[in-house]
């Protein structure tokens, strides 16, 4: 990575996709931790009592959220770097075959992003002198060879975060007295959706306020609905 003399921390060559995606699969985990695990614990809840059968479906919640979390990124991310693998090989491919139509090529693209023919030319034949696959690859598929996205990175993260987002709901409904454990865990919950909504808002550039009501709205449905379906299921069976 380079950094520019005038923004020593702002880094300016080499794509950030890699670097965020586990930001990104961290926080998409947490989210689905604290809502699948809290819409388990509450629903269960609304028809248990006794605290055992409540811990027991948060936990088996938890073990099994994570691994699918786990695994659905992995599988993604696979697919994706697969992908990105596969247009790599291809641009070593043409050039190596046809190096003369890759340069022409990398030209009109600079020129169609805004500079002269001279100066198009002139900047492709001296990336291609420099690196021609690394030109390639930036100007034609907005990859850098050496940053592909990492399945393993995305999995382990989108795990974690999934467990530690579960921990909270699992916190909330087992410390309160029984009376009170399902608003505090409501509220535990709605407070920590804000608090990963505005960070998912603030890693996409996104408008916070947004991202926080959409958040925490769609959580509150959940817990809403598994509340109701627990209470049912309770008096149904009781």
């Amino acid at each position: 990575m380079v950094n520019s003399p005038a923004h020593p921390a702002e880094p300016h060559v080499g794509s950030v996709s890699s670097k965020l995606n586990w930001l990104r699969a961290g926080v998409l985990g947490a989210n689905d931790g604290i809502v699948s695990t809290a819409g388990i614990v509450v629903g269960v809840a609304a028809a248990a009592v006794e605290r055992g059968p409540v811990l027991t479906a948060g936990i088996a919640g938890l073990a099994a959220g994570a691994v699918s979390m786990a695994l659905g990124e992995y599988v993604s991310v696979s697919t994706q770097r697969d992908t990105e693998k596969a247009l790599l090989t291809k641009e070593r491919r043409e050039l190596r075959e046809d190096p003369a139509a890759e340069l022409d090529e990398l030209a009109a693209l600079y020129e169609a992003k805004g500079l002269n023919a001279d100066t198009a030319r002139l900047v492709a034949e001296e990336l291609t002198e420099h690196d021609a696959f690394a030109a390639h690859a930036e100007i034609e598929l907005g990859l850098s060879p050496d940053e592909l996205t990492n399945p393993w990175q995305a999995a382990l993260s989108s795990a974690l975060a999934f467990t530690v987002g579960a921990l909270l709901p699992l916190l909330a409904i087992s410390i309160p007295p029984l009376s009170s454990r399902i608003p505090v865990t409501v509220v535990a919950v709605l407070v920590a959706l804000l608090c990963t909504g505005a960070v998912s808002a603030a890693l996409g550039g996104a408008p916070a306020k947004r991202a926080i009501v959409r958040n925490v709205v769609g959580g509150g449905l959940a817990l809403a609905i598994t509340y109701g379906i627990g209470h049912l299921v309770g008096v149904a069976v009781t």
